[in-house]
């Protein structure tokens, strides 16, 4: 099933898009931030810790947190968008909502998997000492099922009209 987003639900694709990558990406900041009120972990630390990955010169004082955090969501966006033009779009879309869930879970595995144990050990070895190897794969897969529920939120939404007016029509 392909719905026709423009006729069901004005939202553009791109938007979904984008709102799906800021959902996976605010997921896994709700996740840190829980467990770091559970633990030692300050989650300014990890924001730190993301800043110094890339702008280690940025990375102390309130500056390291803030830039931490965008720098969290701008690549939580561009991997949305990855996601969406290189597999969901031209793969995964027309197979619908579980295999959306499937490929974004499949998909945000790798990522993190490549991320802990390839990237991240080179440019930040601090950074996969913060947290458990099952917090940060967590998160990963609460990205994953964040974007996946937004991606097919509206083929849901349309699926969920068709059963309440053939519901309604026997009636």
């Amino acid at each position: 099933m392909n719905p026709d987003y423009r006729r069901h639900n004005p939202i553009s694709l791109w938007l979904l898009i984008l709102i799906a990558s800021l959902a996976g990406g605010l997921a896994e900041i709700i996740w840190v931030s829980l467990y770091a009120a559970t633990s030692s972990l300050a989650a300014a630390t990890v924001a730190r810790e993301v800043t110094a990955s890339l702008l280690p010169a940025f990375a102390v004082g309130i500056t390291g947190i803030w830039l931490g955090i965008v720098i969290h969501m701008l690549l939580a966006i561009l991997l949305g968008f990855a996601f969406a033009f290189v597999l969901w779009r031209p793969f995964v879309r027309p197979r619908g909502p579980v295999a959306t869930l499937a490929a974004s879970v499949a998909t945000l595995a790798v990522v993190w998997a490549v991320n802990f144990f390839v990237v991240l050990p080179l440019l930040n070895p601090v950074f996969i000492t913060l947290m458990p190897y099952s917090v940060t794969f967590a998160s990963k897969m609460l990205f994953a099922l964040a974007m996946a529920v937004t991606l097919v939120g509206p083929e849901l939404r349309e699926m969920a009209r068709q059963r309440m007016s053939s519901i309604h029509a026997a009636d």
